[in-house]
């Protein structure tokens, strides 16, 4: 976005195009001049709207106590908050917040040098991060923390609390999502889609497949999570207390899809939905493209998932932990994804593809961040109220949780089936090739 407000910014000052009998050395002058005009944009949008935020971080650190563990002592938090970027932090850090994480600032070998420290309460119960955007970034951070020896996490709750895109058939900007399956939807062949043959539907194959509507017979192990739908439906309920925040310019902008009876949820005022999300690290928009992924996070769950949020960080976040878990560092059972939606995967009928991305689609970021919170921490309180009687020895799951190899031990939902004929994986090396020769994918 900050590309088009620069470009925007420094074209306006100068026209696209000079005649040809302009003089050279005119046209020269233009040149640096226009340089000169996208500079100072760079630094008077880019660096507010990106870097600034990353300085406030900085700033926070330098400002902030910090804390070390006493020798052979581990923070155990009871929560564990994980913000992908610096907007979605700051509302747990805001004054009215109804936890101070800045309490201990530690600062964790491994993390994003842009977000070197994790945030606790005092007594260390709740703690919050921010990996930084995209899967790469995700899986990092996440691993440095699990293999970090400041913390025991064997007993605690991990609440990835992000902004999303969001289809308009189940959902609405500022609505607020969870999610019990995360498909990585990108990771498939792909050709361009201007040409691809005229019976195919998208581009994106499945790995090892023929066409874009068949399962992947070539499986990488990360294409499907699925987390505890139990601990969801009772983070669903906590999070419903919360009265969620929206403002007349989101619901015009919402209203462009009223009059398409498939988008009916898309024209409504924020809510909170039970349904799935797509990961990539591509951003994308359109219908095509969100049709497609669609399909894919349908026939990759057996029909099961239900396609709704599109973010870039879930599959690395969760395969991460689950081989935290594998090694008794974390339990896969205790974790929540939710996603309130910054903005609509496919644009209003009338309004181009470009146009869509480009739109700031009535405030939906504002919403966003706000739910994010006035939901989140509903779930925070409701998982420390009920710790003893509830949540201290953990939420069992009554559907299958883990990968679609069956890591975690029992049979997947989806996909050809455990390569560990139900069993858990083991901690130890072993040949995986030797295991998948044994079945066919």
């Amino acid at each position: 976005m900050y590309k088009k407000l620069i470009r925007a910014f420094a074209f306006s000052f100068v026209p696209s195009r000079l005649p040809s009998r302009f003089p050279v050395q005119s046209r020269w002058a233009m040149t640096w001049f226009r340089a000169a005009i996208i500079a100072a944009a760079c630094s008077s949008i880019l660096l507010p709207a990106a870097a600034t935020s990353q300085a406030e971080n900085v700033r926070r650190g330098l400002d902030l106590p910090r804390s070390t563990p006493a020798s052979g002592d581990k923070i155990a938090p009871k929560l564990f908050i994980f913000s992908m970027f610096d907007s979605e932090g700051d509302v747990w850090y805001r004054n009215d917040s109804a936890f101070d994480l800045l309490a201990q600032n530690i600062t964790v070998p491994g993390f994003s040098p842009l977000f070197p420290d994790v945030h606790c309460t005092e007594d260390g119960s709740v703690c919050e991060l921010i990996t930084g955007e995209g899967e790469i970034n995700a899986a990092a951070t996440i691993s440095s923390l699990v293999h970090s020896s400041t913390f025991d996490l064997a007993q605690t709750y991990f609440l990835i609390a992000g902004i999303a895109g969001g289809s308009p058939k189940l959902t609405s900007t500022g609505s607020v999502t969870f999610a019990r399956f995360a498909v990585q939807v990108a990771l498939q062949y792909e050709i361009d889609a201007r040409e691809m043959p005229s019976n195919f539907s998208t581009g994106y194959m499945p790995q090892g497949a023929r066409g874009p509507d068949q399962y992947p017979p070539e499986l990488y192990g990360t294409e499907v999570f699925e987390l505890n739908d139990d601990l969801r439906q009772l983070a669903f309920s906590f999070a419903q207390k919360a009265e969620l925040y929206d403002t007349p310019e989101a619901q015009a902008y919402r209203n462009n899809y009223v009059n398409v009876s498939q988008f009916a949820a898309g024209a409504s005022a924020p809510s909170f939905v039970l349904c799935d999300t797509a990961t990539a690290d591509t951003y994308w928009i359109g219908t095509m493209l969100a049709e497609a992924f669609e399909n894919t996070t349908s026939l990759w769950t057996n029909g099961t998932g239900v396609y709704c949020t599109t973010q870039q960080e879930d599959n690395a976040t969760l395969e991460v932990l689950m081989r935290g878990a594998i090694s008794g560092l974390i339990d896969f059972s205790r974790i929540v994804i939710m996603r309130t939606v910054s903005d609509v995967d496919r644009p209003y009928p009338g309004q181009t593809v470009v146009e869509g991305l480009f739109s700031d689609q009535g405030g939906a970021f504002e919403l966003s961040t706000e739910n994010l919170y006035r939901a989140g921490v509903e779930i925070v309180q409701g998982i420390l109220d009920g710790w003893e009687d509830q949540f201290k020895d953990g939420v069992k799951p009554s559907n299958y949780i883990g990968d679609v190899f069956g890591s975690l031990g029992g049979e997947p939902s989806f996909g050809p089936g455990s390569i560990f004929h139900g069993d858990r994986a083991p901690s130890a090396k072993r040949s995986l090739r030797a295991r998948k020769q044994g079945r066919s994918l």
